[in-house]
């Protein structure tokens, strides 16, 4: 079973808290969201392997670490996932960047699938997916399983804020994908989206309606 990460540095919850406010506006909002992302990304690469080279120092020559050969690639989900990518690049700057475009049916709430372009290596590289948002979960497992049906075999889904409802649907249909959030929130409502929430993220990053 793949594990939820709840990452609650207190600057985290600051700037989410701002984030919040309806009278945040874009600019901020965007600002916010880029630095929330750089400093979730510190704990979503925590664990990248790291490998030992000599160098040289002004003083000496020293046995020192660097990330190993393992190759990154962030992938956000069409459109609100591009507004973490920013901040995960100024972390590892190396990263590629694929993405996929998914959007939700307002009837159904289902997700349909229009865009998907990704690296050629993908099934080489650790996978971070990105939506600031987790409500159904569906969004998050089609681009996931488009991923796996294109060769990736190690992601990552890495989100601001969820609910129990999506948490528990990417669990059941993705159990080896680990979930990165910065809150968990109560429930969604009767139009799917999450309580308390922060709106639609979209739509506050890019200033539409």
């Amino acid at each position: 079973m793949s594990q939820l990460h709840l990452i609650n540095h207190p600057m985290i919850q600051h700037k989410l808290t701002i984030m919040r406010d309806k009278e945040t506006g874009s600019k901020d909002f965007r600002q916010l969201l880029k630095e929330i992302s750089l400093l979730m990304g510190y704990e979503v690469t925590r664990d990248i392997p790291l490998d030992e080279i000599e160098i040289e120092t002004p003083i000496c020559r020293m046995t020192a670490k660097q990330v190993s050969g393992r190759k990154l690639a962030i992938v956000p989900i069409l459109r609100a996932g591009l507004g973490m990518v920013e901040g995960l690049l100024e972390l590892v700057p190396v990263a590629k960047v694929g993405h996929i475009g998914l959007y939700r049916n307002e009837e159904t709430h289902m997700p349909v699938e229009y865009f998907c372009k990704l690296p050629e290596d993908i099934d080489d590289r650790l996978v971070i997916v990105t939506d600031p948002m987790l409500a159904t979960g569906g969004s998050a497992c089609d681009a996931l399983a488009a991923l796996k049906k294109r060769g990736c075999t190690n992601a990552r889904l890495m989100c601001l804020v969820g609910v129990p409802e999506g948490v528990e649907r990417v669990q059941r249909e993705h159990p080896d994908v680990d979930i990165y959030l910065a809150a968990l929130d109560s429930h969604l409502n009767e139009a799917a989206y999450i309580v308390p929430g922060l709106g639609d993220a979209g739509d506050r990053i890019f200033g539409t309606k």
